[in-house]
């Protein structure tokens, strides 16, 4: 089964990463990889992605886990889960005083191995949002 997976150290307090992650309206000011972002970040919530790397599609996804500086799970797909992408997000704090990002992107379902196929390679774009969202927060004041 496809997946993507990217995780980077962050000079940063986990508060601040949190900060940084849940703001999704200013995702386009530090994060390269995406256009647009709507919603809000709550249990439940619906938010919609406009990514670069498929810049004529809109990506609906519902917040259906959240643990606050911790770990949220995005998910979207198909009706009776025939197709499911879920993206999580993971901090953990290190002995050195830093935050280990984790996003991973894992597809599941009926259809997912026909559907799959045509996803591009999200590994470039997963990496890039690490990067950026290290500089932000290691950059900005928080």
């Amino acid at each position: 089964m496809k997946s993507f997976h990217t995780s980077i150290e962050i000079a940063a307090s986990p508060e601040r990463i949190w900060q940084i992650l849940v703001d999704v309206a200013r995702w386009p000011e530090w994060n390269s990889t995406v256009t647009k972002v709507e919603g809000s970040v709550a249990l439940g919530s619906k938010i919609t992605v406009y990514a670069k790397i498929s810049p004529a599609r809109a990506f609906p996804l519902k917040v259906s886990e959240l643990a606050p500086q911790q770990r949220m799970v995005w998910r979207g797909g198909m009706p009776l889960g025939l197709f499911t992408g879920q993206r999580i997000y993971t901090l953990a704090k290190r002995d050195a005083g830093t935050v280990e990002f984790e996003m991973t992107e894992q597809f599941s379902g009926l259809m997912a191995p026909l559907i799959t196929r045509s996803i591009p390679d999200l590994q470039p774009s997963f990496n890039e949002f690490a990067k950026c969202l290290k500089a932000a927060a290691e950059r900005l004041p928080g």
